[in-house]
């Protein structure tokens, strides 16, 4: 399902036995670097820092894996390095609802229930693409927690700021008609990708907006009627902003 490296300051060690593209261009990420990302980094002590380079490392998860499930190990702290991450919620019946995605740069500790206690649900979490993501294993972020008040700090300010997307996708749905999210999400999907035609299946979409593919399709098909939008195999071009805009 994944490939796991191990990563040092300068140096990639791999635990796979043959070496892939994706293995290899994981390889070639520089620790230290990456790891100065971190927005406590500079609030680590040079033991905790090293303790860091130690312990983090990468893994590869290939377009639609499990990167985390109730059923899972209690992985830690993610920060995404390539890619993309849908997190969402999934019912006994099989429905899901999409909470947020997360792109390269953004952090998640919704994955370390074992860290946090107080995050009482479970959320699972897949990769939308072939996606890169550097891991700070549970054990190490609980200790630093601990020990650390900046750390401390940053996790419930971070696990306080996914709560909050958490909220944003409950009201969208509860409140919001499917016309209004699915404007919302095209005019965002646009705006994220710097381009107005949007390469998206009507699934795929259906799950961002916690829809049925079938609702997502009719839906589309009435703004293409009306000249909001142009469908195509695989692709959505926005035709009319403005309108969509207003809708939302």
């Amino acid at each position: 399902m994944f490939t796991v490296t191990t990563m040092t300051m300068s140096t990639a060690r791999l635990v796979t036995p043959a070496v892939t593209t994706a293995a290899a261009s994981i390889a070639a990420i520089d620790m230290e670097r990456t790891l100065t990302q971190l927005p406590f980094w500079s609030s680590l002590t040079e033991q905790e820092q090293e303790t860091l380079r130690r312990s983090a490392f990468v893994r590869h998860y290939k377009k639609g894996a499990f990167v985390h499930s109730s059923d899972n190990e209690c992985l830690g702290m993610l920060l995404i390095l390539s890619g993309e991450i849908r997190t969402y919620l999934l019912s006994d019946e099989g429905r899901e609802v999409t909470l947020f995605r997360l792109y390269p740069g953004e952090l998640c500790v919704l994955s370390a229930s074992c860290v946090i206690s107080q995050i009482t649900f479970d959320t699972q979490m897949t990769a939308g693409m072939d996606t890169d993501v550097l891991i700070i294993p549970a054990i190490v972020i609980a200790a630093l927690k601990e020990k650390n008040l900046h750390v401390r700090c940053f996790l419930y300010e971070l696990a306080t700021k996914r709560f909050s997307d958490v909220m944003w996708a409950m009201q969208q749905i509860m409140f919001k008609g499917l016309d209004q999210r699915l404007a919302e999400f095209l005019l965002a999907e646009a705006e994220r990708t710097g381009s107005d035609t949007i390469r998206m299946t009507h699934e795929q979409i259906a799950q961002h907006i916690s829809s049925a593919r079938e609702a997502v399709a009719r839906m589309l098909k009435s703004f293409s009627e009306d000249g909001l939008v142009e469908l195509k195999r695989g692709a959505i071009t926005l035709r009319d902003k403005n309108r969509l805009n207003r809708l939302k």
